[in-house]
């Protein structure tokens, strides 16, 4: 049925290999800006994520592309098409939305059937493409119940299906699985990535969750007081995030401000505001300048922890363990240094079984295992 609902899925000609552009786009209410100059392309078929903290801009993003704002400045294209001047309805794009938005008087099969009517197709066509959406997400069953009497999972799932019935182009998610508990939201991000490949229709979903994100996406956008901060893939943006603000959003971390003490070819030196002497490799993004002012990001797991001094200096500090926190398959350590820094780590449960509160021991990584960021991120 999948394969059903793809085949009737537009496929327009076009030169640009995008789905969605915005080219220089800016928002701005009552004097706010909103968002601040965005360039981005979504291509055809990918599914991309916009994520960031509330008041980021993401949602507002969202909205310029369904048509429910208009740009103070800028363009929005879809499928080479610009969009400006053109409303909603007339977009080839669906939203689902956080509250799901369903016509509570109407049944399943009627706020499935709701597009099509307005769009005038043929009873024949409206019980088929209700019919293979129903199927799609698995809730043919339920076609005659009304959505109080849904759970939040089954409503999820009508609001997806009542989307993709009216073939769009571009399927828009806003925090679509927000609403429901950590289990079933787990449940229906496989869901919702299986849909996708399936369906190979491009969506776009706005979310505050990295785990999320990540879990999700073939690329990701992270925003920032209504700027992109950085546009990759889930691992791009984890492993190597180029501002601080993207290493701290995404996942854990732990951040030492400093400055460059010296380079040679291969290391940069960093002393912190502590007074601790960090050796980073450099990057594309930081290659080092004496006294630059930068940031080293070094992520949990990549730290090591032992009672005894390890053989190698390097990043080597000396600190006591002040919490501990028992994750199932791993073991979140906090630990403070003698420079009163605190720094999280992240080990396997089985390791260090034996370390209790206020042990004196050790922490240590490579220095290739530490990322250097400039302090101050460039403007968009």
């Amino acid at each position: 049925m999948a394969q059903t609902i793809a085949k009737n899925l537009p496929t327009v000609e076009t030169d640009t290999k995008y789905d969605v552009e915005l080219h220089k786009v800016f928002k701005v209410y009552n004097g706010e800006t909103a968002v601040r100059g965005i360039d981005l392309g979504i291509r055809q078929g990918e599914f991309f994520s916009i994520l960031g903290p509330s008041g980021c801009g993401k949602t507002t993003t969202l909205r310029l592309i369904a048509g429910f704002e208009e740009p103070s400045a800028g363009e929005v294209l879809v499928r080479g098409k610009s969009m400006v001047g053109v409303p909603p309805y007339r977009r080839p794009v669906n939203t689902v939305f956080q509250s799901y938005a369903l016509f509570g008087h109407l049944t399943v099969w009627d706020n499935i059937a709701f597009g099509l009517r307005i769009k005038q197709k043929s009873k024949s066509d409206i019980q088929r493409l209700v019919g293979e959406a129903l199927h799609l997400v698995k809730m043919d069953s339920f076609a005659r119940r009304y959505p109080a009497q849904l759970s939040g999972g089954q409503q999820q799932r009508i609001a997806l299906a009542r989307a993709l019935v009216n073939q769009p182009t571009v399927v828009l998610l806003d925090e679509p699985l927000g609403a429901l508990d950590l289990k079933l939201r787990k449940e229906m991000q496989v869901e919702l990535s299986t849909l996708h490949k399936e369906l190979g229709v491009t969506f776009v979903m706005v979310t505050h969750d990295q785990e999320e994100a990540l879990s999700l996406s073939d690329r990701i956008a992270v925003m920032n007081e209504g700027r992109v901060e950085q546009i990759g893939t889930p691992s791009e943006i984890y492993d190597f995030p180029k501002t601080p603000f993207v290493a701290d959003f995404i996942g854990e971390t732990n951040l030492f401000e400093g400055y460059v003490e010296s380079v040679d070819a291969s290391l940069i030196k960093v002393t912190t505001q502590q007074g601790l002497s960090i050796l980073v490799k450099p990057t594309a993004a930081c290659n080092g300048s004496t006294s630059d002012p930068v940031v080293v990001s070094v992520r949990p797991e990549k730290i090591q922890v032992t009672l005894d001094a390890p053989g190698s200096r390097i990043n080597c500090f000396e600190g006591r363990l002040i919490h501990t926190m028992f994750l199932g398959a791993h073991v979140h350590y906090v630990v403070q240094l003698l420079s009163g820094d605190r720094v999280t780590i992240m080990q396997p449960s089985r390791v260090n079984g034996s370390v209790s509160a206020e042990d004196t021991l050790y922490i240590h990584w490579a220095a290739a295992d530490g990322l250097p960021l400039l302090a101050q991120p460039t403007s968009h």
